[in-house]
């Protein structure tokens, strides 16, 4: 059984821009890096579909960090508006 390789991104990106170049055959690029051409293919469409991506800023992306501190402040004013609906509760049997 043959063992499967992997690949960094840094090589698939080299080689899919390197075949959105056209400078060379697909079956060219591929026989130079002894891939398949079905591979080359999805590394293209995976390539093409989240490219929009790089132009994000970091701003843009909420990191875990902010994710986790929105998750906190959340717990927390849910906590709150609890001990506020409790205290109107109390003021009105007091009254």
């Amino acid at each position: 059984m043959a063992k499967r390789r992997k690949f960094t991104p840094k090589f698939k990106a080299e080689v899919v821009l390197e075949a959105l170049r056209s400078e060379t055959s697909q079956a060219e690029l591929c026989r130079r890096h002894n891939l398949s051409e079905n591979q080359v293919s999805t590394w293209k469409r995976q390539f093409l579909e989240n490219a929009e991506t790089f132009f994000e800023s970091e701003t843009d992306k909420p990191s875990s960090e902010s994710a986790e501190r929105i998750a906190q402040l959340e717990q927390l004013v849910g906590r709150l508006t609890l001990a506020l609906e409790i205290q109107k509760k109390a003021l009105t049997f007091l009254d």
